[in-house]
């Protein structure tokens, strides 16, 4: 019997056609992540994923890769071999540098200032059941200056074009009709952040007074996995 026939005959006993199988893959290998409550469509997608999470599993880790699976919030994460991951043994295998997306130094800004404030938030016992922490613009630009000595982009359009990369990241959820002119409107840090900044690169990136180094001492890569 051939791997391909005795995944299909698997697939077929969790109601899953080859083709969905693929479909999957492909999925996350090209994001890399998938949110159950981002829309309908990534909840089907998440939803088929469960039925078949261990055949995935498996799958992913004759290349080396790891399936990380949060079932408190509702998401997959596939790694690259060789990827630092909290709570999860030291993975043997060598990291692949090919599988490495390069990111704005914006982008590897605001990734370490969530990263920040989510740990805040999370100190505090502000995280909500989804392992969600809710800030606003003005928490996120503030941080920013003050930890990083950075600071948003002037231009409004170069703003929200920034939210959304976070956002197509499944770093920040927030509602289409969001406004950074609204005050009042907040933004949700969802628990991923801690897949792309660990504890420990967070802890590397504070220095004795626990403000984040300048930015020219932090990396300007993260997962392929993690980019759209």
């Amino acid at each position: 019997m051939t791997i391909t026939t005795a995944l299909r005959e698997e697939l077929a006993d969790e109601g899953v056609t080859m083709d969905r199988f693929k479909e999957l893959v492909v999925r996350l290998m090209a994001y890399g992540v998938v949110v159950r409550d981002e829309d309908r469509t990534e909840q089907t997608i998440y939803d088929d994923a469960r039925r078949v999470e261990k055949l995935l599993s498996d799958y992913f880790s004759i290349a080396g890769f790891y399936l990380h699976h949060d079932l408190a919030a509702q998401f997959f994460r596939l790694y690259p071999p060789g990827a630092s991951i909290d709570g999860v043994a030291e993975d043997p295998n060598e990291p692949v540098p090919a599988l490495r997306a390069r990111v704005s130094a914006n982008f590897v800004a605001i990734a370490l200032t969530l990263r920040f404030l989510y740990q805040e938030k999370l100190n505090q016992g502000y995280v909500d059941a989804q392992g969600e922490a809710l800030v606003s613009f003005d928490d996120i630009a503030a941080a920013l200056q003050t930890q990083l000595k950075r600071s948003l982009p002037e231009n409004a359009a170069e703003r929200m074009a920034l939210l959304g990369e976070l956002k197509r990241h499944r770093l920040l959820r927030y509602s289409s009709n969001f406004s950074i002119a609204d005050e009042d409107a907040l933004l949700a840090i969802r628990p991923l952040i801690l897949g792309v900044v660990s504890n420990e690169a967070l802890a590397n990136a504070l220095d004795a007074d626990g403000v984040i180094e300048p930015l020219d001492a932090q990396s300007d890569t993260i997962t392929a996995g993690e980019a759209e």
